[in-house]
């Protein structure tokens, strides 16, 4: 059931931890951010997990969670920046509901990240870049990656220099006019 599943996609920075709970909170729904869910079940920062048990085991819990998460209704998710960049995350997410993907310019995600060390993809060997020219660096290597899946999304929503209740409003008048949720009345 497609009808009342919403993802937000989108790298890091883009504002799916900020739109994410409003937009439930607009709708009546229920909201997860998936990174703060493996925060809450592992008990550590994501930088710790990623750290201590690595990236690829990072990515098996998060596609377990994911699934477990799913099997609510009435629910906006915001996905971490690299979640769709699994293929079966992405299946699941494509068969299981609507994705958003909240487009940022790298420009805009740099000022967003600049005082960020919360973030483990942007570390290199372990250290956050040391100059703002090789963080600019890896943030657009990092987008050009992952934004071929992004663009997988239903619908591409830019969020540079807009307002968040403008987004918000946005993406809560598509539900409404497409009638995603199945029960808004």
């Amino acid at each position: 059931m497609r009808n009342n599943r919403i993802y937000l996609a989108g790298f890091m920075g883009a504002g799916k931890s900020t739109i994410g709970p409003i937009l439930a909170n607009t709708l009546g729904w229920n909201y997860y951010d998936l990174d703060k869910e493996i925060e809450k079940a592992k008990g550590k920062k994501i930088t710790e997990v990623f750290k201590l048990e690595g990236e690829t085991s990072f990515r098996e819990f998060e596609s377990t969670l994911l699934r477990k998460l799913i099997e609510k209704d009435r629910l906006i998710i915001s996905l971490g920046g690299g979640t769709m960049t699994n293929e079966e995350n992405l299946e699941l997410i494509k068969r299981t509901g609507k994705v958003f993907y909240l487009k940022a310019s790298p420009e805009a995600i740099y000022k967003r990240l600049k005082f960020k060390r919360d973030r483990p993809s942007l570390f290199i060997d372990g250290n956050f870049p040391s100059s703002k020219e090789k963080l600019a660096e890896v943030i657009e290597k990092l987008l050009r990656e992952r934004e071929k899946f992004y663009l997988l999304s239903d619908y591409i929503i830019p969020t540079d220099n807009i307002p968040v209740g403008k987004t918000v409003d946005k993406i809560a008048r598509i539900i409404l006019q497409n009638n995603y949720s199945g029960m808004i009345n």
